[in-house]
């Protein structure tokens, strides 16, 4: 096999996200500040509670039907549940989003072999990053702030194009864009049940970035994950850091 391009996840593989969950509660803290300043008057426990019922509805619905509603969505609906009718598209909503992603934001960390490693692969493959998040315009900006978007041909946000991870279209979009068949692509991950699943139904090959990472250390209490995530998904190679990748990617 003769590889033209490589695929990247981001969190927890170029990006990692520092003390677990604890970015949570102060983000959406943030989320709440911003609506009532803006005339939103419900009490911070009473919308945290509804909001992840909302939250986790639209994501039990995405792992079956692999869509990607947009943050703004589950803002919206959060409030309509709470006697206020704003819609997605209302600068409220839009304004609420964006506290929540610069919270976040402080949280996330560049892996340290992030940007050597991609400068050495950029040199002899296209590049491309698929990622499942419901704010693209945090991604934007992370990349942007880390300087990574140079590295990358193309990126797919899962949040833009309403498709996630392991759905077969956000991979192959991908591809599309990069003008390769998937047999020319690896993609690299750290999520089995949505990166190695993914990118093996289309004959992608698969490496698992597979550490201990924040992320892992802790009980699942705030950050929804797919119910099916583990080694079920073989992928075709394991590496620990992300140095590790340029010799793997010579033996393609």
């Amino acid at each position: 096999m003769q590889v033209k391009a490589v695929l990247f996840d981001l969190f927890d593989t170029l990006l990692l996200i520092e003390k677990g969950e604890e970015f949570y509660e102060p983000s959406l803290k943030k989320l709440h500040e911003t609506l009532a300043r803006n005339g939103i008057n419900v009490a911070f426990e009473d919308f945290k509670r509804i909001y992840f019922e909302v939250r986790d509805e639209l994501y039990y619905k995405a792992s079956e039907n692999l869509e990607e509603p947009h943050f703004n969505i589950r803002i919206s609906q959060t409030l309509k549940r709470l006697g206020y009718n704003l819609n997605s598209s209302n600068k409220v909503v839009a304004e609420a989003t964006k506290a929540f992603a610069n919270k976040f934001a402080c949280y996330v960390r560049l892996d340290e072999d992030a940007p050597e490693i991609l400068q050495k692969l950029h040199r002899k493959y296209k590049l491309g990053m698929v990622s499942n998040f419901a704010i693209p315009e945090c991604i934007w900006d992370l990349l942007e702030k880390f300087d990574l978007k140079k590295f990358f041909d193309i990126v797919v946000i899962s949040g833009e194009i309403n498709r996630r991870k392991p759905s077969p279209e956000i991979f192959q979009k991908a591809l599309r864009k990069l003008g390769v068949d998937s047999h020319e692509a690896v993609f690299v991950g750290d999520t089995p049940g949505l990166d190695i699943k993914g990118a093996k139904a289309i004959a992608m090959n698969a490496i698992l970035i597979q550490r201990k990472t924040s992320t892992t250390d802790v009980p699942n209490s705030f950050i929804w994950r797919p119910p099916e995530n583990n080694m079920e998904h073989k992928p075709d190679r394991i590496i620990k850091r992300l140095k590790e990748l340029p010799e793997i990617m010579e033996d393609c």
